[in-house]
C-alpha cells in the first residue's frame, strides 16, 4: 500500500452507522481531562481572589480550546486507523504534562505549560496537513490556515512564558484572543484567504456526542470533589446536608442538559444543512460557559461541604451561585440556537433571574442556606422544563 493510499485511509467514513461513533481511544484520550478539570478546580479554590479566578479562567480557555480542537480533528479522522490512534496517543501525553503544570502555570511551570500547549496544538495541525494531502484539498488548505493561526498563538504562549508578570499575562491573553477570534475570522490567512462552515465536513452526531461526554467529565469532576470532601469530614446534620444539596445540584445540572436539549441538539446538527455552523457556534463556544459553571460550581460544592455554617462571603457567592448560573446560561443559550425559538426557554430565564436575586441577596445566609437555595433554582428549571414539554421537545415556550 502507497504512502498516499495510507493518508486517504485515516479519513473517518461519512454517512454510515459507524460514522458518528465515538471511538474508545477518544474516550481514553478525554481521561487526560478528568485530571485536567480536577486541577483547574483545585487551583481556583486555593486562589479564591479576582486575580486567581483571571489566571484559571484564562487555563481553562486554554484547555477547553486544546480538547475541541481535538474532537474537531478526529471528526474528520478515523481513530481506530493506527496513525491516528498514535497521534491521539502522543497528544494525550503532552496533555498529561501540561494538566500537571496547570497549577504553577502562573509561577514555576509556565514554560511546561506552554510548551506542552504548543506542542498539541501545532503539532496536530501538522499531522493532518499530511493526512489530508491529495485527499481532501478544501480542508487541507483550511489547516494550512490553521496551522499559520496556531503557530502564531504558539509563539505568543512561549514568549509569555519567558517574560513571566504582567508580560505573561498580556502575551498569553493576547495568545487567546488570536486562537478564540480564527474560527469567527474562517482562518482568513494572506494568500489564502478564509474558509466558510459550509466547507467543513461535520460529522454532526459525532460532535455532538463529544461534547456532551465532556459535559459528562465535568459534573464526574463535581461529584469526585462531593464524594472526597464528605469523607474528610465528621458526619452531622448539617455535613449530611451539604451532601445531599451537592449531589442534587448536580443531578439537576444533568437533568437540565440531556432530559431535552442533549438529544435534540444531536438530531439538529446530525439533519442541519450547514453543520458547520452549529458545530462552531452551540459547542465550540456555547459549551464554554456550562463546563466553566460546573468548573466553579465545584469549588462553591467543596466550600459548603467543608465549612456549612459559615457566613457567606463574597468568595462564596461567586462559587456557589455564580457557577450554576454560568452553567444554565449556557445552556439557555446553546438550547435557544438549536431550537430556532424568538426567545430563550422561559423556565431557565426565571432560573437566571432566581440566580441573580440570590447574588444579591446571598452575602446574608450561612453557606449550606445559600447552597441549599442555589439547587433549588436547578430543581425548579428541571422540573418547569420536564413539565412543560412532556414528550413534546422543542414545541413550547419553557
Amino acid at each position: 500500500m502507497t504512502g498516499e493510499h495510507r493518508r486517504r485511509g485515516l479519513l473517518r467514513p461519512r454517512g454510515g452507522h459507524e460514522a458518528g461513533r465515538v471511538t474508545f481511544v477518544e474516550l481514553f484520550f478525554d481521561l487526560v481531562f478528568v485530571f485536567a478539570v480536577t486541577q483547574l478546580s483545585h487551583t481556583l479554590a486555593a486562589h479564591p481572589t479576582v486575580g486567581g479566578a483571571l489566571e484559571t479562567g484564562m487555563l481553562f480557555l486554554a484547555v477547553w480550546w486544546v480538547w475541541i480542537f481535538t474532537s474537531w480533528v478526529t471528526n474528520w479522522l478515523d481513530p481506530e486507523r493506527t496513525p491516528v490512534r498514535l497521534l491521539l496517543l502522543g497528544l494525550m501525553f503532552a496533555g498529561l504534562i501540561l494538566s500537571s503544570s496547570l497549577p504553577s502555570a502562573f509561577a514555576g511551570g509556565a514554560l511546561v505549560f506552554a510548551a506542552a500547549y504548543s506542542v498539541m496544538q501545532v503539532g496536530r495541525c501538522l499531522f493532518m496537513l499530511w493526512a489530508l494531502k491529495g485527499h481532501a484539498p478544501g480542508n487541507h488548505r483550511n489547516f494550512q490556515r490553521i496551522t499559520a493561526w496556531l503557530s502564531t498563538s504558539a509563539l505568543l504562549w512561549i514568549g509569555g512564558a519567558l517574560l513571566g508578570g504582567t508580560g505573561q499575562f498580556a502575551l498569553w491573553g493576547a495568545a487567546l484572543v488570536i486562537e478564540y477570534l480564527s474560527p469567527i475570522a474562517g482562518f482568513w490567512t494572506p494568500g489564502l484567504g478564509r474558509s466558510t462552515t459550509a466547507d467543513w465536513d461535520v460529522e454532526g452526531s459525532h460532535m455532538a456526542e463529544r461534547c456532551a461526554l465532556f459535559i459528562i467529565i465535568a459534573l464526574g469532576e463535581s461529584i469526585l470533589v462531593t464524594g472526597a470532601t464528605f469523607a474528610e469530614h465528621a458526619r452531622s446534620l448539617e455535613a449530611l446536608s451539604a451532601f445531599a444539596v451537592a449531589f442534587v445540584g448536580s443531578v439537576a445540572l444533568w437533568w437540565i442538559y440531556f432530559d431535552k436539549g442533549a438529544e435534540h441538539a444531536t438530531h439538529r446538527i446530525a439533519s442541519s444543512a450547514d453543520p458547520g455552523r452549529l458545530a462552531r457556534i452551540a459547542y465550540t463556544y456555547l459549551h464554554l460557559p456550562i463546563v466553566a459553571g460546573i468548573i466553579v460550581g465545584a469549588v462553591g460544592d467543596e466550600r459548603m461541604l467543608a465549612h456549612p455554617q459559615d457566613a457567606a462571603n463574597a468568595a462564596s457567592v461567586a462559587v456557589i451561585v455564580g457557577g450554576p448560573a454560568l452553567s444554565v446560561l449556557g445552556i439557555t443559550l446553546f438550547k435557544w440556537i438549536n431550537y430556532d425559538r424568538w426567545a430563550p426557554p422561559l423556565s431557565h430565564l426565571v432560573g437566571l433571574a432566581l440566580f441573580a436575586l440570590l447574588a444579591v441577596v446571598g452575602g446574608g445566609l450561612s453557606v449550606l442556606t445559600l447552597g441549599a437555595a442555589a439547587t433549588a433554582v436547578l430543581l425548579l428549571v428541571a422540573l418547569w422544563e420536564t413539565r412543560a414539554l412532556g414528550s413534546h421537545t422543542g414545541t413550547s415556550r419553557t
